[in-house]
């Protein structure tokens, strides 16, 4: 992040510079070209042809009286020369022939005719003798005896529609004086400028936009897949060591029913009447040929599909008693209570044993992780349809809200809202997501019924065509 953010400050100053380069030399070979004709044209006279014979014709005329003020009474000399100075810059805009200049100048030089200008007049001194020079006017000063219209910040507008002088458009600069006594001295510029200057510069700095963009459009792809991968790597790590913990998780279930029906084995109670033998020995077979199918399919669990199933037909209620009485088998908690209504007739099923039972072990074990009440109730009960055969799985636990619902199947997912204290958030969320890819390779579906805090219902539909 600090290395993109140096990058931005980087391509910002260098932008900036750019621009400060390209507006203070544009329109520069015009700008020369157009104070040659410009200060040709006046070489013999002051702001434009005739405006020197303006200006005298008020100086000379007035010089007496305001050299007598200014050493008699210097507050009428402020009116006098204010009032003088307004005579002068009415006339010069009154009868200012810088337009019909300006275009001559286009013209013969060939220059764009978007082009505006701004004649000004910055500064007018008079010296009486010894070339000691007495302010007349000074643009930035205040001037209220001075026509307000013709005064702007550059100085008195003589001519001209450029709204936004400034030194970057000052084609012309001068500074006109005389060596004799009672004469004047007047300082007046010329700015020239074209009417989309912000414009023109943003195209010839499209180049430098181009290349900036680029740049950081490429070291944002670079960050972006670069910060992908690392996630996805990330995410590979997590999947791995979560696989390996659940696949321990799965090796714990039938290791510990095999162990606690070995213990009953031991017990002489037990071994007193040999009709309870056989049931014990039943399950041990059945958790032992369990732990080899889950040795010989580990890896089935990343690419379990309907082409890695192994499909036998099984009596349905059956096939649920047993998976029934090896869960109870291996349940500590003696609070818990597990029903099973069995419907009427008992379909044959064709289905992978090993998932199915894995699948609803995993339900069960959620039944029981999210469930506060003082016996924790899970009943098991089986629907004839005429389109399907229907398990349904309910609990009395403490219900899924609505927003969670739909989240429950995706792998890796647990409820934040559960208090992370309990038991219930020592899983890995990958339980439902395992019990979702069985019902998805078997071609069957599930639906989820849940209301907070009175329980949940799952229900499996298995279509008829797949049974």
């Amino acid at each position: 992040m600090a290395s993109f953010v140096i990058l931005i400050s980087v391509q910002f100053f260098l932008v900036y510079n750019t621009y400060k380069l390209k507006d203070e030399h544009f329109f520069s070979v015009e700008k020369n070209v157009i104070n040659d004709s410009y200060s040709r044209s006046i070489r013999n006279d002051k702001v434009y042809p005739g405006g020197q014979k303006i200006i005298d014709s008020f100086v000379n005329t007035d010089m007496a009286m305001l050299e007598t003020l200014y050493k008699k009474d210097t507050s009428q000399f402020a009116i006098a020369k204010q009032k003088m100075c307004d005579s002068i810059f009415s006339e010069l805009r009154r009868r200012s022939n810088m337009d019909s200049l300006f275009q001559a100048i286009v013209i013969n030089d060939k220059l764009k005719h978007n082009l505006k200008y701004l004649l000004t007049i910055e500064a007018l001194s008079i010296t009486f003798s010894n070339n000691h020079y007495i302010s007349l006017y000074q643009k930035g000063v205040d001037y209220p005896l001075i026509n307000t219209v013709m005064q702007v910040p550059a100085g008195v507008r003589i001519d001209g529609s450029l709204e936004m002088p400034s030194k970057q458009n000052q084609v012309t600069f001068l500074n006109v004086s005389s060596p004799a006594d009672h004469s004047y001295q007047i300082t007046f510029s010329l700015y020239v400028d074209s009417s989309n200057r912000y414009l023109s510069i943003f195209f010839l700095m499209m180049p430098t936009f181009a290349l900036c963009l680029f740049s950081i459009l490429a070291v944002v792809l670079i960050y972006f897949y670069t910060f992908k991968n690392w996630l996805k790597q990330k995410k590979l790590a997590e999947m791995k060591s979560d696989f390996a913990n659940s696949i321990t998780h799965e090796f714990h279930t039938p290791l510990a029913t095999i162990m606690i029906a070995n213990k009953n084995l031991q017990n002489a109670k037990v071994l007193e009447r040999k009709e309870n033998i056989q049931p014990l020995t039943s399950i041990i077979d059945r958790q032992s040929q369990r732990l080899q199918t889950l040795f010989s399919r580990v890896l089935d669990v990343a690419v379990m599909n309907e082409s890695t199933l192994q499909k036998k037909e099984y009596r349905l209620n059956d096939l649920l008693d047993e998976v029934l009485l090896d869960y109870r088998l291996q349940l500590p908690d003696k609070n818990i209570e597990i029903d099973f209504f069995k419907s009427s007739e008992n379909p044959e099923v064709r289905l992978d044993r090993f998932w199915f039972t894995t699948m609803l072990f995993n339900i069960f074990e959620n039944a029981i992780k999210y469930n506060d009440s003082e016996v924790k109730a899970i009943e098991v009960r089986t629907l004839i349809k005429k389109k399907n055969i229907e398990i349904h799985i309910s609990d009395n636990g403490i219900g899924i809200s609505p927003k969670t619902v739909n989240l429950i199947f995706e792998k890796f997912y647990r409820d934040q809202t559960v208090n992370k204290s309990d038991t219930a958030m020592n899983g890995l969320g990958l339980g439902l997501f395992y019990t979702r890819q069985c019902i998805k390779a078997h071609g069957w579906q599930i639906e989820v019924i849940s209301t907070e805090k009175k329980g949940s219902e799952f229900i499996i539909f298995m279509p008829a065509e797949n049974l």
